[in-house]
Formats: structure tokens, sequence, C-alpha cells
């Protein structure tokens, strides 16, 4: 846990990335909130700081009053111990409070509780500190679904608005695809010392593994179009039951954001429309789609076991959302495996061995989710560079499509 003055610096640091990730939005956008899975900006604004007044000030202040009487309905995410919510699916109506009232209320929050981390000597800081290191990771969340949520709304528009002005990038070519083989054994997973995790992430546990290979890059735009052009969305063996139900319901025929303009296909960013870039890794893909094409391939996901096995020594050097790209870049051939895309992996979310959720209404931060979800690894373009470590596990539906999603092919080890 971090001394009061390094999280009081934290908190600055964390409240004011998010605040910056708006600068470029209209006021109009601040209310756009394109399906039921996707939030406006001013919500994830109002929320984040929902969950501090909630979670510390409410527990901590002898004499707490919340900001505003209403705000803990309508900025309630699914926190049922605390009590009702607005719809999550009606969050866009929500035209008031203003954008300048929910900015009120994050600079009244931030107030009280960089006040509570300069009382050094408060007794209780150890107890607290920790919910105020959880909301920070809970806002640089919040951070990445800010970006990939805009996306999301700005794709459905006919005239595709950009976030943010193009980028000028030197042609990258891409490396050759190689095999890092792992033999079979008793391998260690999960989080475990010092240092922020997800209760998920823990506790460390031994898994057995068969020898398997997994790739040294992730799959690309150029290789999934050929995936496209064989027919892939076309050929029902190469989906599972699910997959190919949902393919058929919401006529999937490419990526999310991929569309074909005057006979070449390109790829919508928040940057802007620009032509497909073959090295560029695929992304917006479901988790039925990561795995039709590991079929058609030859290949298979890995599972989240491989997956940090994988990774173990590895430095987290990669592609966040401080390089500014906003898109996944082509490999450099250093055998990266974090940034640019969240992974899909063939593993579902749920507990390690050993694990329980935390008592309370904290408790139901990740538990509850354990069911019809996959896991994700390794961060994306959008996600903040010091939200991520090896043992991090994300989860989504497998139907998702608008989060940085794409794949990295693993095999059994030949015997």
């Amino acid at each position: 846990m971090l001394p009061p003055p390094s999280l009081a610096q934290r908190y600055r640091a964390v409240r004011a990335a998010t605040e910056r990730l708006c600068e470029p939005l209209e006021p109009e956008d601040y209310q756009l909130q394109s399906m039921p899975d996707a939030s406006p900006p001013k919500w994830h604004l109002a929320h984040t700081t929902w969950f501090f007044e909630t979670f510390v000030l409410a527990e901590v202040e002898s004499d707490f009053r919340p900001h505003h009487p209403q705000f803990g309905f309508l900025f309630n995410s699914y926190y049922e111990a605390v009590g009702e919510r607005w719809p999550r699916a009606a969050r866009g109506l929500l035209s008031r409070p203003t954008v300048a009232e929910v900015n009120a209320y994050r600079r009244s929050v931030d107030g009280r509780i960089l006040e509570l981390l300069e009382r050094n000597e408060d007794p209780k800081f150890a107890r607290w500190a920790g919910i105020v290191e959880l909301g920070l990771n809970h806002e640089e969340q919040h951070q990445e679904l800010l970006l990939t949520d805009l996306k999301h709304a700005f794709g459905l528009n006919p005239i595709r608005p950009a976030y943010a002005p193009p980028l000028s990038r030197a042609a990258t070519a891409t490396p050759p695809l190689r095999w890092h083989g792992f033999p079979a054994g008793v391998r260690t997973i999960g989080h475990e010392g010092l240092g922020f995790a997800f209760d998920n992430e823990s506790p460390r546990h031994r898994i057995f593994l068969e020898g398997f290979q997994i790739a040294s890059r992730l799959v690309t735009a150029g290789e999934y179009l050929g995936f496209l052009e064989d027919g892939g969305y076309r050929r029902p063996e190469l989906w599972l039951a699910d997959g190919w139900a949902s393919r058929l319901q919401d006529d999937w025929q490419a990526p999310l954001h991929w569309s074909k303009d005057s006979g070449e296909w390109a790829m919508f960013t928040l940057r802007g429309v620009r032509r497909l870039d073959p090295h560029s890794p695929v992304c917006h893909v479901s988790f039925y789609e990561a795995d039709a094409f590991a079929r058609w391939s030859g290949a298979r996901l890995p599972t989240e076991g491989e997956w940090e096995t994988a990774v173990e020594g590895r430095g987290l050097a990669g592609n966040f959302a401080e390089s500014g790209e906003l898109h996944p870049a082509p490999d450099g051939g250093d055998g990266q495996f974090f940034g640019d895309v969240w992974e899909w992996t063939a593993s579902p979310y749920v507990g390690y061995p050993g694990y329980r959720p935390a008592p309370g209404a904290v408790g139901e931060y990740n538990g509850k989710f354990m069911c019809n979800q996959m896991i994700l690894r390794g961060g994306s373009c959008a996600t903040p560079a010091a939200h991520i470590r090896p043992t991090y596990r994300n989860f989504f539906p497998p139907d998702a499509r608008w989060q940085f999603s794409g794949l990295r092919l693993a095999r059994d080890l030949p015997r």
C-alpha cells in the first residue's frame, strides 16, 4: 500500500488523466450512449466520483453528507448492497445534472479525499487507503471504457467524427510468426506479494499444463482478412454453435469498425477512418470470431494459464494509452505480449482455487460476474500503462466486440 503522500500524488494524477481524456469532447459528446453496454462520458466522470464518495467518504467522515441526495441513485452502477440505481440502458437520457455540475461534484469529492490523505495521523488510514487504491484502479478501467465507448458511438455516426487528429506513421512490415514452446509441467500463476491487484487475480496457485506453443506476435488484420476472404463468415463448421447464432443474429460480416469503401477495406479509428493496415493487429473481434479464426488457421486460443506462463519474466513494455496511438500498432518484432489489443483466451472467467469475494458491497466488484464470461489478457492501446500486470484478468461476454480485443494463436506441442 502506498504511503499517504504517494497515494495523494497518484490520486491527483489518475483523476487528472480522466479529465484530459475529455478535453477533445464537445458538449454534445458527453451525453452519447450508443448501446446498453456503453455509458456516456459524463456518466463515467460522475460514477468514478461516486465510488470515492460512497466507499470512502461515507465510511470515514463522521459528519458525512452526500454532495447531492440523488447522485447515489443516478451513478451507482451495479452494487446491489448500496441501493437502487438508474437503469444502465437509460444513462444517456440523463441530460441533467449538467457537465458543469458533474465537474463540480468531482472537485468537491477530490478536495475531501485529499484532505483525508493528508491526515497522516489517522489510525484508520490502513483500512480505507486500500479502498482509495481500489478506486483509482477502478477509475483507470473507466478511462479505457470512456475511449472504447466513445469509439463505438462515433463509429455509428455516418460522418465518422474523429476523437483526435490523424497521425502519420512509417510503413512497417509484419515480422515472421514464430512459435515459443513450453514443455509439460506444473506451473504457478496468480498474484502474490506486495503491490495492488484485484481480488480475482488471487490466490496464487499451481496448475498442470500439457506441452504447448504460443505465437510470438498477435494475429494481424491482413491475416484476418485472409480468413474473411476464404468465406470464414459463411462457414458454420468453423464456429461454435453460440457464435454462429450470434453471427447470424447480428449479421457479422467482418470485425467491428471495418467497412468496404470503393472496393477497399477501411477501418474506423479514434483518429478517423483509414485504409486497412494489414500489418496492425486485428481488433474489435469477439471471442467467437477469434475462436473461428484459430480453427481456420489450424491452431487454437491459449488458455490463460498458458498465456501467463509465456509472459513470465517479460517486461511490460507495449503500446498503451500513453503512447497516443489510440490504435493497435504493428509488432516491432520483439515478441511483445502487452498492449495493443486485449487477447482472448480459451479460459472461462471463474474464481481461482480458494478464491473468496471481499465482504461487503466491494465484494460485488468482480466475484458476481464469474459466469458466462471469457478471460482476456495483456491490456490494449486504450489501457493506462500503470494499470496492467502479468496476472491481470479482464473478462467480457464472448460476443463482445466494442473493446480493443484481438488474439494470439497457440497450439499443442508436437509429441
